[in-house]
């Protein structure tokens, strides 16, 4: 076993003060526009209502939550939990910018029962016409609006310095690592629109989901590939485990005991770990116990969602889950 001296000074130490980070995504999770077509009271309160529930959808990690007990009257009051609101014009018309207070809808969500995965990072959009031209965000609406309505954020990635695509697609890991700097994520969505149909990768912790589909306009195909985003998201990150769980993830790729460090916040940063501790190291690896409120599989997605890690494709042996940290 061969560790930098550093990393194993910190290994003895165990990191016993190392605080609580959250992890920093673009946006916040509470923050919701909608369309509104005036500024009557009755269009305001749809939108609280309309927005309260894109929200809750959010917070509960993307789960559908229209079934549980006091749903419905969550909705119904959505008016008294907003902090802010602010009419805009948009070049397809009108909206409502609207923020939520963070701690009441968390106890709203608490209140309904849901036992959440977290809060999922945003999706970064890199949608190509047919001639390799990127998508405004404008043009994304129906797409962005699909998965917003199913809890899913989006971001878009900056037109003067965009990822390029087939390394994006390719799972490139260099090309990953700068995404997660410039974006917070480890969720992208690369998609290239046809004449009536379109091709679609989404990575998610460096695992690649490939699909097609079709529409009559860009707007149904883009409206369908939102859906479609969210459930293949749903598949891999809502996991929610029955009670505590304890299991081991091997971590490769650590290259100082910074990286260590960074690894052990990430790890407590996330609300589903509940204790870590470290049994073992081999070069640039380490073996972590984890007790969590996740299966090990579903923990170790979404940690690799949140762009720092990758899900590597082969297990280590003795360990539940395997990850690989990204520089």
């Amino acid at each position: 076993m061969r560790l930098p001296r550093l990393l194993i000074v910190f290994l003895l130490l165990g990191f016993a003060a190392l605080p609580r980070a959250y992890a920093q995504t673009q946006g916040s999770p509470y923050s919701v526009i909608v369309p509104v077509a005036d500024i009557s009271d009755a269009q305001r309160d749809q939108a609280f209502t309309t927005a309260l529930g894109q929200v809750l959808a959010r917070v509960a990690g993307g789960q559908d939550l229209r079934s549980n007990g006091g749903y419905g009257d969550a909705l119904k009051n959505a008016g008294s939990i907003v902090q802010k609101y602010q009419y805009q014009r948009a070049a397809t018309g009108m909206t409502l910018a609207v923020d939520f207070e963070p701690g009441s809808v968390r106890r709203l969500v608490s209140k309904l029962g849901v036992a959440s995965a977290g809060i999922k990072p945003p999706v970064l959009l890199i949608v190509q016409h047919d001639d390799g031209k990127l998508f405004h965000q404008p043009a994304l609406t129906s797409l962005m609006s699909a998965a917003a309505a199913r809890g899913s954020n989006v971001v878009f990635p900056d037109p003067s310095n965009a990822p390029d695509p087939v390394k994006v697609a390719a799972a490139d890991p260099a090309t990953l690592a700068a995404i997660n700097q410039d974006y917070h994520t480890g969720l992208i969505l690369v998609g290239k629109v046809h004449e009536g149909s379109a091709d679609w990768t989404l990575i998610s912790g460096g695992q690649q989901q490939h699909w097609t589909n079709q529409g009559a306009t860009d707007d149904a195909l883009l409206t369908d590939a939102g859906n479609g985003l969210v459930d293949r998201l749903g598949k891999q990150l809502n996991v929610i485990g029955a009670g505590a769980t304890e299991g081991k993830l091997w971590v490769s790729g650590l290259e100082s005991a910074m990286d260590y460090a960074a690894l052990l916040t990430t790890l407590r940063g996330d609300s589903s770990v509940q204790l870590v501790t470290t049994i073992g190291a081999q070069n640039d690896s380490v073996l972590l116990d984890v007790k969590a409120t996740l299966p090990m599989n579903g923990l170790a997605a979404n940690l690799a969602a949140g762009g720092r890690l990758l899900l590597q494709g082969e297990a280590h042996e003795g360990a539940d889950a395997s990850l690989r940290w990204l520089h």
